[in-house]
């Protein structure tokens, strides 16, 4: 090793993007951002309104004029910049179902821009898995659908809309995380597809990627066997150094997945994960979710610095990774230049995003009377699943709330699996509640939960003129009337009560 003992330190701040804790740069991130810190990530506790992320971001370049600023917005239910109030956009499943590249493109042009006015530079976005499982218990509506060329020609689009915007587009999760029956932030799922159907199904949307010039690609913690049997893809030279930059050509960054997640630490420790991964090939290693700290930030970068020291990461790999940090944060200065002002949108959001939301909903009709549009107050029931590890922090969702303002006098109860007995019997005040009015059932992915599939088949015994509203995978269709919004976001929700309220 060449005496460069007084830059590692440096170095190994480069390569890592850190979250933390409020919605002003803590002292400990100024102070990194002047001893090398390359980025930081945001989540949904640094969000209170995008005037207050302006400021934010401000504070931080006056530390760093080029520092990253990331940023996971997939907008849909994986929302961080809206998480107060829930995506004023469809996410990816939406969009998938319309099939219109060039909608898709402009709801992602859209987040660009209002991400870049607020100073974010890279967004962990957009999902590119293509999700063949639909049992898949984390990713679902976050993908554009289950067929490989849908879900690659909308990757493309979504790229070059959000890139066009300013933001810098990062598509996870590599090499694709939509055939897997386990959630990576609790163990390492396995995907057990052979290489010609990696090549046919998995990674046709990363190719697309990278020929839309996608400046980033985030790792999945997956083991994949049929290109490396012993270690997860974000630990795996073979994936990364071998597949992703040797066989389909990307020389953008390569940013890991949580590191903290589950399995990774589990099985190879935070700090040993951490090296693994940047000697693997990973240029940017994301934390913060969970550990949002100077300490685990500096056990990072003092472990970094003692693996180039004792030859267990070669200092080439540290300086390259650091390089393409750099080429990436020139990259996106150099894209805000060219920004023009943003008009901003109003208290609702995005006017394209609704449209778009619209477009999405189906209405499947099995037969009989079907009391569409509403003609007076409803009684909504929602069944609320286990939250989903990457939605975060609990995002608003739900037809109540809005049907409530096109239908004053509406009620809603929402209901968890702890709230029914082991039958699945709604209690019977709730459907009492809806005597004399119409009856809305509000599921999300009805398919995976079997309590809530027994609550809705007797909630239709009782009430066989109850409209379903699946706000998840519409996997399971029932009821007379049965609408679908393709996720819970506050756009889907205004759709379907709009079209529940006939004023659609």
């Amino acid at each position: 090793m060449t005496d460069r003992s007084g830059e590692l330190p440096r170095l190994a701040a480069q390569v890592l993007q850190p979250g933390f804790e409020g919605t002003t740069p803590p002292a400990w991130i100024r102070r990194w951002l002047g001893e090398g810190l390359g980025g930081v990530a945001l989540f949904a506790r640094n969000v209170e309104d995008p005037e207050q992320v302006s400021r934010l971001t401000a504070a931080l370049r006056a530390e760093r004029p080029d520092v990253v600023v990331a940023i996971d917005e997939e907008a849909g239910d994986v929302t961080r910049f809206e998480s107060r109030r829930g995506s004023s956009r469809p996410g990816n499943l939406a969009l998938g179902t319309i099939d219109d590249p060039a909608l898709t493109e402009a709801v992602a042009r859209d987040i660009g821009a209002e991400l870049a006015a607020a100073g974010i530079t890279l967004n962990y976005a957009p999902d590119a898995d293509v999700n063949s499982n639909p049992g898949n218990p984390v990713i679902g509506v976050r993908s554009f659908g289950a067929d490989p060329a849908l879900v690659a020609r909308h990757t493309a689009a979504w790229i070059t809309g959000l890139q066009s915007g300013g933001v810098a587009a990062c598509a996870k999760h590599f090499p694709g995380h939509g055939d897997t029956s386990v959630d990576s932030h609790v163990d390492v799922p396995r995907i057990a597809s052979d290489r010609d159907r990696l090549d046919t199904c998995e990674l046709p949307p990363f190719r697309a990627a990278i020929a839309a010039g996608v400046q980033a690609i985030m790792t999945g913690h997956l083991l994949v066997p049929a290109v490396d049997p012993r270690h997860p893809a974000t630990l795996s030279r073979l994936v990364l150094s071998d597949l992703l930059r040797g066989e389909l050509g990307f020389n953008g960054v390569i940013v890991t997945d949580a590191i903290e997640m589950k399995a990774i630490t589990d099985r190879y420790g935070f700090e040993a994960g951490t090296v693994r991964a940047l000697a693997a090939g990973a240029d940017a290693i994301c934390i913060g979710g969970e550990l949002s700290d100077e300490d685990s930030a500096d056990r990072l970068r003092r472990a970094i610095v003692a693996a180039v020291v004792d030859g267990t990461l070669p200092e080439e790999r540290l300086v390259e990774a650091a390089k393409r940090v750099d080429e990436l944060a020139a990259w996106t200065m150099q894209s805000r230049s060219g920004l023009g002002p943003w008009a901003g949108h109003g208290p609702d959001g995005s006017p394209i995003g609704l449209a778009a939301a619209r477009r999405a909903v189906r209405v499947t009709v099995a037969g009989g009377h079907v009391p569409l549009p509403l003609t007076g107050p409803a009684h909504v029931i929602e069944f609320a699943p286990p939250r989903n590890i990457a939605i975060g922090a609990e995002t608003p969702w739900g037809v109540g709330a809005p049907l409530t303002d096109l239908l004053p006098g509406t009620t809603t109860a929402r209901l968890d699996e702890a709230d029914l007995p082991a039958g699945g019997e709604p209690p019977a005040a709730l459907l009492a509640a809806a005597a004399g009015r119409s009856l809305v059932l509000v599921v999300r992915d009805l398919h995976r939960h079997p309590w809530m599939a027994a609550a809705v088949d007797r909630a239709l015994s009782a009430r066989p003129d109850a409209i379903v509203v699946e706000m998840g995978l519409p996997v399971t269709v029932t009821g007379q009337a049965h609408l679908a919004t393709y996720g819970a976001t506050r756009a889907g929700a205004r759709a379907a009560a709009e079209l529940l309220a006939g004023t659609s």
